[in-house]
C-alpha cells in the first residue's frame, strides 16, 4: 500500500544549505518538485518572511542553487524557479529508484521536512538504508500508509489545507459580507494570519486542479500517453 513518510534532514547538508542559516525567519516551501537529470532536483520554491531581499542575496552565493529566478510576488511571499544541484541524492534516490513523490518539502532556519509518498513501505526502509550507507543525516519523523478513500473525500487537499477550508466554510469567511475575519479564523486554527493565508490559497489552488480541472487534467495526460 502506499506510504507517506516525512524525513527530516539538517539544512547544512540539503538544499539551501547556506541560505536557510543566514535568514532563520524566512520559510520555504518547495512545490512541484521533479528530477531535472540525474543530478539536481528542479522546484518551484514559495518564501515567506520579512528579509526576502536578504533570502536573495544568500540564494545568490549558495552553492547549492543554480539558475534562481524570481516568478512573482504576492503581498505575503516570493515565488521562485531554481535548480538545487548538490545534497539531493535521497530526493533522487527516492524518485528514481522507486518511483516516489515529493509532495512537499518545507525548510526554515536549520531544518528541512519532506513529506514523501512512497509505492509501498519497503521503499521507505530501502531509502532510509540508502541514507545510512551514506552517511547522510535523514530521520523518519512520521509515517502512515495512505488511506485512498480519505484522500478522494479532501479532494486532493493536504489534512491542514482541508481543515483551514472547511472551518472557513462553516465559520462563514466566505459570506458576503464576511460572518467572521482572517485573524480570528488564523486564532481558532491556531496557526498565524500568514500561515492562513498560505493555506487558503494552496487550497483553492489544489481545489480547482483537482475538482475544477479534472477533464482538462485527464485529456492531457491521455494525449501524454497516446504519444
Amino acid at each position: 500500500m502506499s506510504t507517506i513518510a516525512q524525513l527530516g534532514i539538517p539544512a547544512e547538508t540539503f538544499a539551501l544549505r547556506e541560505t536557510l542559516p543566514r535568514v532563520p525567519d524566512v520559510e520555504v516551501e518547495a512545490e512541484r518538485v521533479v528530477a531535472h537529470d540525474e543530478n539536481r532536483i528542479m522546484p518551484f520554491v514559495w518564501a515567506a518572511g520579512e528579509n526576502l531581499d536578504a533570502f536573495e542575496d544568500a540564494l545568490a552565493e549558495d552553492p547549492s542553487v543554480e539558475n534562481e529566478q524570481r516568478l512573482t510576488q504576492l503581498a505575503d511571499g516570493r515565488f521562485y524557479q531554481m535548480e538545487w544541484v548538490e545534497s539531493v541524492e535521497v530526493l533522487l534516490h527516492s524518485m528514481t529508484e522507486h518511483g516516489a513523490a515529493i509532495l512537499k518539502a518545507h525548510g526554515r532556519d536549520q531544518r528541512w521536512h519532506l513529506r514523501i509518498l512512497f509505492p509501498d513501505r519497503e521503499a521507505v526502509s530501502q531509502t532510509h538504508e540508502f541514507c545510512l550507507d551514506r552517511d547522510l543525516d535523514t530521520d523518519i519523523e512520521q509515517i502512515h500508509e495512505l488511506d485512498h478513500r480519505e484522500t478522494q473525500s479532501q479532494h486532493g487537499l493536504t489534512t491542514q489545507q482541508y481543515e483551514a477550508v472547511t472551518t472557513a466554510l462553516e465559520t462563514g469567511y466566505y459570506e458576503v459580507p464576511r460572518d467572521t475575519s482572517a485573524r480570528t479564523l488564523a486564532d481558532e486554527l491556531g496557526i498565524s494570519h500568514q500561515a492562513l493565508s498560505e493555506r487558503l490559497r494552496r487550497g483553492h489552488g489544489n481545489l480547482v486542479a483537482n475538482v475544477l480541472t479534472v477533464g482538462a487534467v485527464d485529456s492531457r495526460d491521455h494525449e501524454q500517453t497516446v504519444e
